[in-house]
């Protein structure tokens, strides 16, 4: 059977080159703090990708912190700007953005929990795109309370690429720092972190083909940073742990190639996608287009296609597509086997039975016409299948009276 991949913004499989500079500095060895040749060379191996990444996002190499992922990322940012913010004076303001991943949502919410945080969520429109209005609305009143704020660059779920450079300066204005989760933007758009404004921005290397396991937090030198990890501080003192060359080598060359081919490669996905929007509304016509209409790289990631289906649950079309030899997701989370909508697509105001139809189609650099053509053979069938099971709260419950 065919296999076809389309689920790259959860995963992308990884590169030939991040594999081969992975495997090649796993052979080497070396503790990249150690003193001795077999250190020195892991170290120079670290610092040749840390000096890429900072080319690929415009960001100086000093700025860059090797983490074990996006996620560390997202949490070095939210609770280490919280707790230096707030060990300068009483600061419990926390606003995110309604879309945030749950890399930045969840430790909000836990600071708000735990720490004293107030969370203030700033709402999006139907697009699901953040109105700058709304925060300098937030901070008009006084930001002195204000511990952070943080807003994605572009959302996970439904590609909406959000005006970060003018939220960043807005809260820049009321002296307050800016976080960025850019987990889903590198390698599909521009990053200009200096020219952004942000005090930190998050990346995640298994997006762009690098392995599992390497992000970054990229932080201005002035960036208010509390450690999460305390050791031996070999990150500008914030993060600690043994720093994992291999992984990073990987991380570098992957970032290598989707920084110097970005423009083509964007165009090339992106001209995918349309086809797969287009032709989506002939194969399902009920099919809606969820995000940005606009289907340009200064509103929406080039690579996402996202629709809810209705009349069915998301589970039961992705299950479908899998028996197919198409891989999907619906970007929504499940909880004991009970369907739960996505929170994305409930703050754009969409129902609950609808967003629960949602399925997310992603492209990256492994996508292939072929692939399109494929999901559009067999959608129709299971839509039509999917459908006809019906939603899981709808079958008729006196029949296990």
């Amino acid at each position: 059977m065919q296999r076809v991949y389309l689920d790259h913004a959860a995963t992308a499989p990884v590169s030939r080159a991040a594999l081969e500079a992975t495997t090649e500095q796993l052979r080497r060895g070396g503790n990249p703090s150690s003193l001795h040749s077999a250190g020195r060379s892991a170290r120079s191996v670290v610092e040749e990708a840390r000096e890429r990444v900072a080319a690929a996002v415009g960001a100086d190499p000093a700025e860059v912190i090797f983490t074990s992922g996006g996620t560390e990322a997202d949490n070095l940012a939210i609770k280490g700007m919280f707790w230096s913010r707030n060990a300068e004076a009483d600061r419990p303001r926390v606003i995110v953005s309604a879309v945030e991943h749950h890399a930045v949502a969840d430790p909000a919410e836990w600071l708000a929990r735990r720490q004293g945080a107030r969370l203030e969520r700033l709402p999006v429109d139907d697009a699901g795109r953040v109105d700058p209005a709304d925060l300098a609305r937030l901070l008009a009143g006084g930001a002195d309370d204000v511990a952070l704020v943080s807003v994605m660059w572009a959302n996970n779920e439904v590609g909406t690429v959000q005006p970060v450079p003018e939220l960043a300066a807005i809260a820049a204005a009321a002296g307050v720092p800016f976080h960025t989760d850019a987990v889903q933007s590198l390698g599909a758009v521009p990053l200009d972190f200096r020219g952004s404004g942000a005090t930190t921005m998050a990346l995640s290397g298994h997006k762009i083909g690098a392995p599992m396991g390497v992000g970054v937090l990229v932080a201005t030198r002035t960036a208010p940073l509390e450690a999460l990890i305390h050791g031996g501080g070999q990150e500008r003192e914030v993060r600690s742990g043994t720093i994992d060359a291999p992984a990073i080598a990987g991380f570098g060359a992957a970032i290598r190639e989707a920084a110097g081919d970005l423009a083509a490669e964007s165009e090339r996905i992106r001209l995918l996608r349309d086809r797969l929007v287009a032709g989506m509304a002939e194969a399902v016509p009920d099919a809606v287009l969820r995000g940005p209409a606009d289907l340009g790289p200064a509103s929406r990631l080039p690579g996402n296609a996202h629709f809810t289906f209705p009349g069915c649950e998301g589970d039961s079309l992705l299950f479908l597509l899998d028996m197919a030899g198409v891989q999907s997701s619906t970007g929504s989370a499940c909880n004991a086997g009970v369907p739960r909508p996505s929170d994305v697509l409930l703050a754009m105001g969409v129902g609950e039975a609808e967003a629960r139809g949602a399925q997310r189609f992603t492209l990256g650099h492994a996508s292939t016409a072929a692939d399109v053509e494929r999901l559009l053979e067999v959608i129709p069938a299971a839509y039509a299948q999917a459908r006809g099971a019906g939603m899981a709260d709808h079958a008729p419950s006196a029949r296990w009276a």
